[in-house]
Parts: structure tokens; sequence; C-alpha cells
């Protein structure tokens, strides 16, 4: 995979665990490019099926890692968080390679302290899933689809009798809790076109963007 010119990011990743195997065939259906790499010649036969860019290698040395190209992606994520060694070993090369963006996953603190000291963006898929339905347990009306950086979410919110059968404008969310509706869903369709004038239902589903806590403080009101 040679790096391209386009604007469209391509996506490394190492290990295809069960981690690494739902990021990849989830950045697979969303049409991104993706390169994958494991050892096991079974699980990238079974990746084959979503990408052309998936290949077997015997290790993970900085030489066979050039070989495959994956210097090209633009984020690479090392999924291998049981082999401590081998994870950070793995993440050393693959950023001395020069990727622009390397994520690596970590099991421990102390796995993920290292993996940062080395130059890594560092995840806990465990602990971040915890934290995740911990938020939609406390909230029952709100559902975070992303956490994006500087405390900005996009959620789900439902709406209720407060709100419905004003407009948009009416509601005036943005006004009032410094957040803005990007889509709203009805009897399971859904618009991103939100006129001034659009009705709130109660049985609406509307997706925000703004602030954390001025979500969660919407989330409250209603």
């Amino acid at each position: 995979m040679a790096r391209k010119q386009s604007e469209e990011l391509s996506y490394g990743i190492i290990g295809l665990g069960r981690f690494g195997s739902a990021l990849a065939y989830t950045l697979a259906e969303a049409g991104k490019e993706i390169m994958v790499l494991d050892c096991n010649e079974e699980k990238v036969r079974q990746i084959r099926g979503v990408t052309e860019h998936a290949y077997v290698v015997k290790d993970l040395q900085k030489e066979t890692l050039r070989e495959t190209g994956i210097q090209n992606c633009d984020i690479v994520v090392v999924c291998i968080g049981d082999k401590v060694d081998i994870s950070i070993l793995t993440t050393l090369n693959v950023i001395n390679l020069g990727v622009p963006q390397v994520v690596a996953k970590a099991n421990s603190p102390e796995q993920g302290e290292i993996l940062e000291k080395i130059g890594a963006q560092v995840v806990y898929p465990e602990k971040d899933m915890a934290v995740r339905l911990a938020k939609r347990l406390i909230s029952k009306r709100i559902f975070n689809l992303f956490e994006l950086e500087q405390n900005i979410d996009i959620s789900e919110l439902k709406m209720t009798s407060k709100i419905a059968g004003k407009t948009v404008i009416q509601a005036q969310l943005r006004n009032l809790y410094g957040v803005n509706i990007i889509a709203i869903s009805r009897n399971g369709w859904l618009t991103t076109d939100i006129k001034p004038e659009y009705v709130l239902n109660q049985d609406d589903t509307i997706v925000v963007i703004g602030d954390r806590d001025k979500i969660k403080r919407l989330a409250d009101d209603l």
C-alpha cells in the first residue's frame, strides 16, 4: 500500500484478536482503506473478505514491517495488549518507521505509561467500554455515540413532553444549552436537514454535538 495523495486516511492494524478484528471490520464497513497484519494465517484469510491488504507476518521486526508497506499508512493501531514485550517493541518499530499517528492498545496503566513515553496514543478498550456503559446507565436519556477531543461529544437524546410540540428554533437548545442538533430520527427515518421550523415530536431521537457537561445538563432537564 503506497502512501496516497488524497485526503482520505488509510489505516494499519497489527493484531487480529477480538479488538483488532472488530476495529478492522468496522473501518472496512465505513469504506476506509485498511492494511492488516497478523501471524495467524486463518485470521488473515478471513479478513481478506473486506481488504486485499491483509498479510501473514512471521514476526514484527522493523524490517518485516517495512516490507509490508505499513509505514505508508496514516494511522496504525497496534492491537497487541496481552503480550506486553511484543506490544511495546512493535509500537516502537512502527513509530521509528515514521508513521504519523500510532495508537496502541494497553491492558494496564503500567503498559500504557510505557507506550505513551515512546510516543504512542494509548487506548484501554475494557476501561473505555466500562466508562461508556456507566455513563449510559447513569443518564437513561443519553447515549454517547462518539467522544471527540476537548470534552466534545456527539450523543443521542430521547425527546420528552417538555419540548415536544416546539419547533427547533423555539426549543432554543443552542441558546440555552450550547448544543447543536445535527440529526433527528423519527419512526426509523433519519434526517440531517434540520430546519428552524421543524416541529419536535415526543417520539423523536435527536443527535446533538456539544460540550459533554452541557449535553448532560440538557439530558437532566428533559
